[in-house]
């Protein structure tokens, strides 16, 4: 996969890290001098474009018309937009992610403006202090078409129906998939076998018609 990060501050620099150590091509751009050198001492010279992310040239020079993902994770909402915005209109990007500075612009950052995924750090950071001070409470981590389906968190809590059960017994709806489980610090990729133990990290995709039965599930306070 191609991924053009615009920015690279801390986000930018620490997502490219990762999409790289995944074997996924990046490119990150980047204007200030201050954060290229910082780039340069973090990352292969090769992934680096020096120049404007709002300008439409420099995003071309970083090969941004045959990219499939695009992260607008400036540190500035209308930057963000802009670049948003290119990637959709003039350059046919199929996934554009919006990084929100500023909680209350976060209505902008909407499909009208480019943007198919919105990362409010605000909001993120408010549902992780939820997560800490109310174990058993499911987490939206991510809204998905349009709102129709919900990323969600759960950390099973002592006494959840899904203790002791694999996978293959649990009766999920029909609108409701679990995608990963997280064990120790370990990533399992869900098979039929899986057996779930107390305070294992569960993240499902759920339609927004399942989320009450899949609480109960989970063993989830009731929202």
């Amino acid at each position: 996969m191609h991924v053009i990060i615009a920015g690279g501050g801390r986000t930018g620099q620490h997502l490219a890290t990762l999409l790289l150590a995944e074997g996924h091509t990046v490119h990150v751009v980047e204007s200030s001098s201050d954060r290229l050198s910082s780039l340069h001492r973090e990352l292969p010279t090769e992934v680096i474009i020096e120049g404007d992310p709002t300008d439409p040239a420099v995003l071309e020079i970083a090969g941004l018309g045959g990219a499939q993902v695009l992260a607008a994770v400036t540190a500035h909402d209308a930057d963000n937009l802009v670049i948003a915005a290119l990637g959709r209109f003039q350059f046919g990007v199929n996934r554009i992610i919006g990084r929100v500075n500023n909680p209350r612009n976060a209505w902008l950052f909407t499909p009208d403006f480019g943007v198919d995924v919105c990362v409010n750090q605000a909001d993120v950071m408010a549902k992780l202090l939820e997560e800490e001070m109310s174990l058993g409470d499911m987490m939206t981590l991510l809204k998905l078409r349009r709102g129709e389906y919900s990323l969600v968190e759960e950390k099973l809590p002592a006494g959840s129906p899904m203790i002791g059960r694999a996978l293959k017994d649990l009766p999920l709806p029909a609108t409701a998939v679990i995608a990963a489980v997280i064990r120790d610090g370990q990533v399992h990729v869900p098979r039929g076998g899986l057996v779930f133990q107390e305070a294992d990290e569960v993240l499902a995709i759920v339609g927004n018609g399942s989320l009450d039965t899949m609480r109960a599930l989970f063993g989830a306070l009731a929202k």
